[in-house]
């Protein structure tokens, strides 16, 4: 048997029990895995709260974690058991063994530990994407990053400013400005009522081409009045809830802005911009250009409490569940 924790039904951390279930067995194309280290993020709240609607119930939810190839199935040629794997998307992480499509699993490098690996895949991956495709960050970019001392947003101001980018930190409160400060964000604004006059101030009213806003509700205007003509809105989280419906009339008026709600599932949808994205991770955090800061750990059974820690903001970088 392998332990999981499991959601009957949506609702809050409470509804996250812990409790055996059978340990599957890899199917064609498959790998089982024994987990070392399982990521949090806050796709995993929307799943147990049911914002994302669950493919059934109950459901193991999670997207993301580092492990040991345990055994592999049928037609699978590219891992062998012992193999150090990590992933992110497919649900099924909060397990301490699981299956996985082989097609989804990227080797561990040695010098990356499974902590690291468990911590950094969705959202370093995340983080890649929205740098080098949705928008890609020029020498001399000044960028606007929400949630900043997070998890995604500790990656990006590290890597933007790598990029030779200016980064224009967004957070909520003091503590979290010094982390985003101390990991390559040049401006940290507390709170989003005076986003848009410290950004004028910041570009001389040039404002920014791109924000990079995980929040949602509760920012997207303040993003939108950042963005320089012909910018765009990267919208990629709702940690505040769901933005309402917008009148795309809005976007002529603010100046021919584009606006995005791009997922990591389309940008590694195929094999070999996984293979791409997740080696262009591995670059940056094997070199220490982006350090990864694993900054949480709970026991996998306390999922419950580390839930309510990542919505009560009371966590920064990122949180990792040890099974």
């Amino acid at each position: 048997m392998t332990k999981a924790i499991r959601i009957h039904t949506n609702g809050g951390p409470e509804v996250m029990v812990w409790e055996d279930v059978p340990t599957p067995e890899p199917g064609r194309g498959e790998a089982l895995i024994k987990h070392e280290a399982i990521g949090l993020n806050f796709i995993d709240v929307y799943f147990r709260n049911g914002l994302y609607k669950a493919p059934n119930m109950p459901l193991i939810i999670g997207q993301e974690g580092s492990g040991t190839v345990i055994a592999v199935g049928a037609s699978v040629a590219n891992l062998t058991p012992g193999d150090r794997v990590a992933y992110a998307g497919p649900l099924g992480g909060y397990a301490t063994e699981r299956v996985i499509s082989a097609d989804r699993l990227v080797k561990l490098p040695d010098n990356i530990s499974f902590e690291t690996g468990a911590a950094m895949m969705l959202q370093g991956m995340t983080a890649q994407y929205l740098l080098r495709r949705t928008y890609a960050v020029q020498p001399g970019d000044t960028i606007v990053v929400h949630a900043a001392a997070g998890g995604v947003g500790l990656i990006i101001c590290q890597w933007a400013k790598h990029l030779g980018a200016t980064v224009i930190g967004v957070v909520s409160n003091e503590e979290k400005a010094a982390l985003a400060r101390a990991h390559g964000a040049a401006h940290t604004v507390i709170g989003h009522a005076t986003l848009v006059s410290e950004v004028k101030r910041i570009t001389g009213g040039a404002m920014v081409p791109v924000v990079y806003d995980s929040v949602g509700k509760d920012t997207f205007m303040t993003s939108i009045d950042s963005l320089a003509p012909l910018g765009l809105m990267a919208s990629y989280g709702s940690a505040s809830g769901p933005v309402p419906p917008v009148e795309l009339g809005l976007l002529a008026a603010k100046g021919s802005l584009f606006l995005t709600r791009p997922t990591l599932a389309t940008y590694t949808a195929k094999r070999s911009d996984l293979d791409r994205v997740a080696a262009d991770l591995f670059a940056v955090v094997g070199s220490g250009t982006v350090k990864i800061q694993v900054n949480q750990t709970f026991s996998l059974k306390d999922a419950g409490a580390a839930h309510t820690a990542l919505e009560t903001r009371k966590t920064t970088g990122s949180t990792v569940l040890i099974p």
